[in-house]
């Protein structure tokens, strides 16, 4: 999608269009990281509780300031923690192990060279790669770049991800719900799922399965967007006409209409002009299903991200699992321990039609081939999961 300046503010989980090479040593100076004595180590060598070691304080240095004083022999500065070491000093001694008596300091524990002391440098070199492309900005990532005194930098454009979500018993969440209809689930987990990928969302609504309409609601789309995804209207009924009004908005139209998998068979693919357009079943877990499997490492691609290994345990099957006849199958199953400490994957029933409770029950799914009857309870199976297991 190309890249586009951003503040480091404005750039919180975008993604990173270039590497970051560091202008600057960080710390930039070499400071104290406690409270204490800035000193010359080898003037505290021997230094014992029972007998301390006087050296005569020569100033005082703060944070924000440069040091003006030059600890010599013998002598030894105030200081804080994250103030610049004066010169000549080398070590810093804590607090606890210092007295200060009138215009002297009793050291009753010696420091090596360096100790106590942040070296300028040490964190970041001028130079060093230290972030690099495709990372996501976390909080951690935006630190580093703020230290580095940055102000803005290059991430990777947001993929523009129209969401449709059709049909005339679908009610929008809020909106008093009238006999027969149902509030529209797709529309918040898609558009969720689109901004976990990277993309941005563009709410589109709800649209009667119309055929005006429709293709109206595709075109503002296409426009809009570089992706678009629906939900509902690809089944086989006389009001599901999706595939129809794509057929007449571009080229090459429908390329995929219909799939040999259980759940997601009506699931259908188009290419308009160049921009791919995903109709999903309107059944929430089909729908989010489909999007995983299908729409999820296209989205990530698309905003540069790095799509993670898929997740994926060994478990045994708590029950049998039937697969469609001539279909790749997908169960959703939840996960737990058995007595032997093994995972066992225990199916989570898909329910009717607008079913929304396998979406927060179920963890991962198992496949089963299209040449396989059944799984049978005890056999080994493979989970892929939707994020991984703690």
């Amino acid at each position: 999608m190309g890249a586009e300046q951003k503040t480091i503010s404005e750039a919180h989980l975008r993604v990173l269009a270039e590497d970051i090479t560091a202008p600057m040593d960080v710390p930039s100076f070499t400071r104290s990281t406690v409270d204490g004595y800035a000193v010359r180590a080898s003037d505290t060598f021997g230094a014992e509780e029972n007998r301390p070691v006087a050296l005569r304080i020569c100033g005082c240095v703060s944070v924000g300031e440069t040091p003006s004083i030059i600890v010599e022999r013998g002598k030894a500065a105030e200081i804080v923690t994250g103030a610049p070491m004066p010169k000549g000093a080398d070590a810093v001694v804590m607090l606890e192990y210092a007295v200060q008596k009138g215009e002297e300091v009793l050291v009753s524990r010696s420091v090596s060279m360096g100790e106590n002391v942040m070296e300028a440098g040490s964190d970041i070199r001028k130079g060093a790669t230290v972030l690099k492309e495709s990372q996501i900005l976390s909080s951690r990532e935006i630190g580093v770049l703020a230290a580095l005194g940055l102000t803005e930098v290059n991430v990777y454009k947001r993929p523009r991800v129209a969401v449709i979500s059709t049909g005339p018993e679908i009610v929008k969440p809020g909106k008093a719900l009238p006999p027969g209809k149902v509030y529209d689930i797709n529309m918040f987990t898609l558009s969720a799922a689109v901004r976990e990928c990277g993309g941005e969302p563009v709410e589109l609504g709800i649209v009667p399965d119309d055929r005006e309409q429709l293709k109206a609601a595709f075109e503002r789309a296409l426009n809009l967007a570089d992706v678009v995804i629906t939900s509902g209207g690809v089944s086989v009924g006389p009001k599901d006409v999706i595939p129809q009004v794509l057929n007449e908005l571009g080229e090459p139209g429908v390329i995929v209409c219909g799939m040999a998998t259980k759940p997601g068979k009506p699931t259908t693919i188009a290419i308009i002009d160049g921009k791919p357009v995903f109709s999903l079943p309107g059944h929430p877990t089909s729908a989010l299903l489909m999007f995983h499997l299908f729409v999820h490492s296209m989205i990530c691609l698309m905003a540069g991200k790095r799509e993670e290994a898929p997740f994926a345990v060994r478990a045994v099957a708590g029950a049998r699992m039937f697969a469609a006849r001539g279909r790749r199958t997908f169960v959703m199953v939840n996960l737990n321990r058995d007595k032997s400490g093994k995972w066992l994957a225990s199916p989570v029933p898909l329910g009717l039609s607008g079913a929304i409770t396998t979406l927060a029950k179920a963890e991962g799914f198992v496949e089963i081939s299209e040449d396989r009857q059944f799984i049978d309870a005890g056999d080994e199976v493979e989970v892929h999961l939707f994020k991984p297991k703690d």
